[in-house]
């Protein structure tokens, strides 16, 4: 039991600790890749050389906010007979069609589908529509720097990069209920991307921002996939790095619901789950080398925690008999379970109210027990959920979270 024990901390040490402490390492030996590029330095507001962009936005049943995120959009700071808006209604039934057809003397496109396919077939969809040579791919529930899509687009001037990935800024809703263990979690993994994108390049997009070129968008994604991570695996099967744009800021409201967070990242990972084994021959060291490494140890390591943790407890029950060490861990690992029992039961429209305290172990719980729940429902046979947008509160233009 003693070794279980050692072979399930060791992994959960390795991933969150390990993986990153040797990605600097490495860093530190071969050296950063070149910087960013300045977006204003390579091409000037007045510049015709600004390639052609289409930005396309799915959308289902976001009559409440759809207007608010095209006025966003329409006035991002890049040159407007250069770019498409392409909403594409997921068979919406709440007046979100009428709402973005009063956009259309503004330039703004509109593809209905008639019946739901969810995000990725949505995307499939809006394919035969588009004209830019730069796909810009983005959810109706987040906000985007007006600077954001410029400084994505400067990256593929650099011919090795297929996908250029904004950097999520996890922020506070208006009524400010939010998880503080969501916000910590969105900032570590934006520095692991930095540091992944300095050396080889990210193993995922994110699939609240992200561009990439056409000919990489035109490759067919099944629909019950995940397009905004398998694109950073279709580009590297094209010979192309996924890079992340720290100064391409897109942010993103934190969910007020625990349960509705619950619910889309198990959603997310089983989805992850399927696109990652749709591309499973990524993970041969044979075939693409330090990549392979760095998409077992990003993915797949993090998919596989939640169930070493299962065998922590078990194994420190045996040994708490013996060892007071593991009958402290134990006490230790019951209390931080009581507490995530406590926040799941807290009532959604009281969340402001919820101590930090207990709002930590309750997101830590809850996100393990969601990829334990993911990984069921990517096995089984009733398949991946439809997609279902993340309804969240209001933005606004401050972040209470570490800088990310």
């Amino acid at each position: 039991m003693l070794a279980l024990l050692v072979a399930a901390v060791a992994l959960l040490v390795y991933t969150y600790v390990g993986y990153p402490a040797l990605l600097k390492l490495l860093q530190l030996l071969r050296g950063r890749r070149p910087l960013n590029p300045d977006a204003a330095a390579l091409y000037p507001d007045d510049s015709p050389d600004w390639p052609s962009i289409s930005i396309v936005l799915p959308a289902y049943n976001e009559a409440a906010t759809i207007a608010r995120t095209l006025e966003q959009l329409l006035a991002i700071d890049y040159p407007a007979h250069k770019r498409q808006i392409l909403v594409v209604s997921d068979a919406s039934t709440d007046g979100t069609d009428g709402v973005v057809a009063q956009f259309a003397a503004r330039g703004v496109e509109l593809q209905r589908l008639q019946q739901r396919r969810g995000k990725t077939g949505a995307e499939n969809a809006a394919r035969p529509w588009l004209t830019g040579d730069i796909i810009v791919n983005t959810d109706a529930s987040v906000r985007i720097d007006r600077a954001a899509v410029k400084h994505l687009v400067a990256e593929f001037t650099d011919a090795s990069v297929g996908v250029a990935s904004g950097r999520d800024v996890s922020v506070s809703n208006v009524d400010d209920r939010s998880n503080p263990g969501e916000q910590a979690y969105v900032g570590y993994d934006m520095w692991v991307r930095d540091l992944e994108t300095s050396l080889f390049g990210i193993v995922g997009a994110s699939g609240c921002l992200y561009a990439i070129r056409r000919e990489l968008h035109m490759e067919t994604m099944p629909e019950g996939l995940s397009r905004d991570f398998g694109s950073a695996l279709v580009a590297r099967e094209k010979g192309y790095r996924a890079v992340s744009v720290p100064a391409a800021v897109c942010y993103v409201p934190r969910s007020t619901s625990l349960r509705r967070e619950y619910r889309r990242k198990v959603r997310t990972m089983a989805r992850g789950l399927r696109t990652l084994s749709f591309k499973r021959a990524l993970l041969n060291p044979q075939r693409s080398g330090l990549f392979a490494w760095m998409l077992w140890s990003h993915k797949l390591c993090r998919w596989l925690v939640p169930w070493a943790l299962v065998l922590v407890p078990v194994a420190l029950a045996t040994l708490a008999g013996e060892h007071w060490w593991a009958a402290a861990a134990l006490a230790g690992a019951g209390v931080a379970a009581l507490m995530a029992a406590i926040g799941w039961m807290w009532p959604d429209g009281t969340r402001r109210a919820l101590p930090r305290l207990i709002a930590l172990p309750t997101f830590a719980v809850t996100s393990n027990i969601a990829v334990l729940h993911a990984w069921l429902r990517a096995l089984g046979s009733t398949g991946t959920a439809l997609w279902e947008p993340t309804r969240r509160g209001p933005t606004v233009q401050r972040s209470n979270g570490p800088k990310v």
